[in-house]
């Protein structure tokens, strides 16, 4: 049944806004089964045609994101097409509530790590696309690969991403050897705790096969939920197959993988058909595993080598901070990814309306770690352009005068709190016991073991200010021995 504009707003001088809600809802469920594609484009074209939000209604989906549930379509279009500037700002100050509430102040640290930019694809917003003859292909195996990852850890990184091309050579028993790897080397006290990858859709077996390898976040991006946009820029290779990849993480649930991370790539169509889109596929996964994504990532489309972007569907800065928030508020315990695509301006600006997790340090030109190539880059040698090129350290500084938590945290992970484990711990609140004091402990290490004399200073009175902040939420005593502990030489303490 689809509801027009007329039959709307008839049914407003019978029904409260709540019933007429329940009802579009009713009218536009569509029955979620795995493996099968869950895009309608005309349901989302016309929930977002229908919202027409006042700051009554607004309010009332702010509440209920405040009380840490998550929105369904119709609320999130509401949000997406509240254009007032009063409405704009009641929803950020939403977004920075709930971020407050369910993460406090804490940001964790990532780096990428290229690992091969062979590909068989065509994408044609990326440097990597089979297409582009200029693009230097390579890919890291042995000391390359181990002398990249010392690099990491001896800045201080101990969570990693790594990505890879769409290659046949990139088969998931590569890419699960190359986990192991990566987890292998050790260099003075610095390892790799987590490693997530980003990289192709597999079959069920492949992701059982890269799941034994121990990763963490097995991420896939859609890239964009609009059919037609997505047939346009992926014209050959695997990458083609629209369903195929808009299901992939099915299959990866299928397989015992149960902590996975969407993202569009935002620029290719409209923001807010793309926002749609995330928070439809965070319906399905849960509606079919009880589980939504780990992460949600929202990078914004860059230069890349040979590549002239199309510009009717790039996003200004004020819609983009604008996302964040709806985001936030749209999936309260979904952690939220900001990339070095973004400047440190921008960065610093837009990250309190919802971001939990961020890189820094990054470098994204293959064996770039190692040979501390600086800032220099030569988009022939990389996917695309980043435009905050700032050290860790001095990520993590401006991060701490910013008031914020850094954490290199992986304990839910390496204590099987993921999935619906995870949810079972974060949904009722109870994570809010683990997160700070281990966010606190691996700020400690990084100081002790990484941080320069004058960041030394600044790390410790924000532990021991966010120490008095925990208000009896953890047991603060043995917070403060394995403190010790790790002045006296231990590593890897955690809740």
């Amino acid at each position: 049944m689809v509801i027009s504009q007329h039959n709307l707003e008839s049914h407003t001088g019978v029904f409260k806004i709540s019933h007429i809600m329940k009802f579009i809802t009713q009218s536009y469920r569509i029955e979620d089964k795995p493996g099968v594609s869950f895009i309608d484009k005309q349901e989302i074209i016309e929930l977002l045609g229908n919202a027409r939000p006042d700051s009554n209604q607004i309010k009332d989906i702010i509440q209920k994101s405040i009380e840490k549930n998550r929105l369904n379509l119709e609320e999130a279009a509401c949000l997406l097409k509240a254009d007032n500037p009063e409405q704009i700002e009641q929803i950020k100050e939403g977004a920075i509530r709930l971020k407050e509430a369910v993460y406090g102040n804490r940001i964790v640290l990532f780096a990428p790590l290229y690992v091969g930019s062979k590909c068989t694809n065509d994408c044609q917003y990326c440097g990597f696309r089979v297409s582009n003859k200029d693009a230097v292909r390579s890919t890291l195996s042995g000391n390359k690969l181990k002398n990249e990852v010392i690099a990491l850890e001896d800045s201080g990184q101990k969570r990693l991403i790594l990505v890879f091309g769409e290659h046949p050579q990139y088969n998931a028993r590569y890419i699960a050897d190359t986990a192991r790897k990566v987890y292998s080397v050790k260099s003075k006290n610095g390892e790799i705790r987590r490693v997530n990858i980003n990289a192709a859709p597999l079959d069920v077996e492949g992701f059982k096969t890269v799941a034994d390898a121990g990763i963490g976040t097995y991420q896939i991006f859609q890239e964009t939920y609009d059919r037609d946009t997505y047939k346009f820029y992926h014209p050959r290779g695997r990458k083609a197959d629209y369903d195929n990849r808009l299901t992939a993480l099915d299959r990866a649930q299928d397989a015992g993988l149960d902590d996975v991370g969407i993202g569009a790539l935002f620029g290719l169509y409209d923001w807010r058909f793309e926002v749609m889109g995330l928070v439809r596929h965070t319906n399905h996964l849960e509606a079919c595993y009880n589980v939504g994504p780990h992460t949600i990532s929202f990078p914004r489309l860059q230069d890349s080598s040979n590549v002239v972007l199309n510009q009717q569907y790039l996003l200004q800065d004020s819609d983009f901070s604008r996302l964040i928030a709806i985001l936030r508020l749209a999936v309260p315990y979904t952690g939220l990814i900001l990339t070095a695509r973004e400047n440190a301006l921008l960065r610093k600006k837009v990250m309190r309306y919802g971001v939990s997790q961020i890189d820094g340090g990054t470098k994204i030109e293959l064996g770039a770690y190692a040979k501390n190539s600086g800032s220099t880059q030569n988009l022939c040698n990389e996917q695309f352009r980043i435009n905050d090129d700032r050290t860790l350290g001095d990520v993590i500084e401006e991060l701490l005068k910013e008031d914020y938590l850094p954490s290199f945290c992986t304990a839910c992970y390496r204590l099987g709190r993921t999935g619906e484990h995870f949810m079972e711990f974060s949904v009722p609140g109870f994570i809010k016991r683990f997160c700070s004091p281990n966010a606190i402990l691996t700020l400690a290490e990084y100081l002790e073991d990484y941080a320069k004399p004058e960041l030394v200073k600044i790390g410790w009175e924000m532990i021991d200010k966010n120490i008095r902040s925990l208000n009896g939420s953890t047991n603060v005593p043995e917070l403060k021995k394995r403190l010790m502990r790790i002045k006296e030489g231990e590593r890897d303490l955690y809740f």
